[in-house]
């Protein structure tokens, strides 16, 4: 059995937990420079219209009464490594997404004992960290996604094996995962809303419709996901990331939320008197196909002009086509030690 996890509004979480007078109150994290773009927003703050990757002077119109603080990545580190350490215990595999968000394998093939090892982990969570975390179970990777987003916030669904194409089938075809807006409309044009229609297509109209890609599609739709739980394990580096609430498109706000993420890196680095040479981005698609670009740069840097100018051509030279962003992520590597130079009397 597969459980995904989602920490709830996780940056405007942990920034109401740890400052107990903005609990209750809509709340933004952001920058605070002039093309500043809203990293989280609270759920008080949604009703608004306000949501991630706004730029944040929209999201000011939107809520007279909206506070902004401004990103603790010390703060959501501290806190997603003790939320991992947690999905950790008594899981099989931990696949990390993001800070915030986890599939874990659970060393069981019985759906109440996931969904008991499910609870029991958000228990934890609330009880030891002040945090909520949302839930999906399910015995396929897309379907327990599926459920967490249904669950939130602060919620836990279960989906029993065999189940899956029942549960999916009056869902709208843009929950598959590689169905993105185009295609939406395309299928429209097509009579076909439903994921189950899709799940009944004929393999021609597959393939006039989809192309090769078609019958892993329709095995999607029928919940036949044979994806399992993967470990990510990362060479010595330093990264930062953030997963968006709705996918990105614009350049211009991907280009906004990466310079934050630039100066959490340089800040880190300096931090630990490091330097790098490899700059890197990785992104994630709305079909979660993980796309990553790297440069080189002259000599070791932690400077984050430096970082954010070499990470900007990564992002330059990703094709997206017609897919979204779901995820954003600098990452410095190729790591030496910070010397300090002494000056020779001579």
């Amino acid at each position: 059995m597969i459980v995904h996890f989602d920490l709830d509004a996780f940056y405007a979480s942990v920034a109401q937990r740890d400052d107990p007078a903005l609990r209750g109150k809509p709340l933004a994290v952001s920058g605070s420079s002039r093309r500043a773009v809203v990293l989280t927003a609270s759920y008080e703050a949604r009703p608004f219209g306000v949501r991630s990757a706004m730029p944040l002077y929209r999201a000011r119109e939107l809520c007279a009464e909206l506070i902004v603080v401004p990103p603790n990545f010390t703060s959501y580190r501290d806190a997603s490594r003790a939320c991992f350490a947690i999905f950790e215990t008594g899981a099989g595999a931990v696949e990390g997404l993001s800070l915030d968000e986890a599939f874990v394998e659970v060393a069981s093939d019985l759906i109440e004992e996931a969904t008991a090892y499910a609870q029991t982990v958000r228990e934890r969570i609330r009880g030891e960290l002040g945090l909520s975390v949302s839930a999906g179970v399910s015995a396929q990777k897309m379907v327990a996604k599926i459920a967490c987003d249904e669950a939130k916030p602060d919620g836990l669904k279960a989906i029993p094996p065999g189940t899956e194409a029942a549960y999916l089938a009056p869902m709208p075809v843009g929950k598959l995962w590689g169905v993105g807006p185009k295609t939406q409309a395309r299928l429209a044009a097509e009579g076909i809303a439903t994921i189950g229609h899709i799940a009944e297509l004929s393999e021609t109209e597959l393939f006039r419709l989809f192309g090769r890609w078609g019958r892993e599609l329709r095995e999607l739709a029928r919940g036949n996901d044979t994806r399992r739980v993967v470990p990510e394990r990362e060479t010595r580096s330093v990264s930062s990331e953030t997963t968006f609430e709705y996918d990105v498109r614009d350049i211009l706000e991907l280009r906004r939320v990466l310079a934050d993420l630039a100066a959490d890196v340089a800040e880190r680095l300096a931090a630990h008197r490091l330097r790098g040479t490899t700059i890197g981005v990785k992104l994630k698609r709305d079909d979660f196909r993980i796309v990553g670009r790297q440069t080189t740069v002259a000599q070791p840097t932690n400077e984050v002009g430096v970082i954010e100018s070499a990470a900007y051509r990564c992002l330059e030279r990703v094709d997206l086509g017609a897919h979204a962003v779901r995820l954003l992520g600098v990452r410095v590597a190729t790591l030496t030690e910070e010397v300090t130079e002494q000056i020779s009397l001579f």
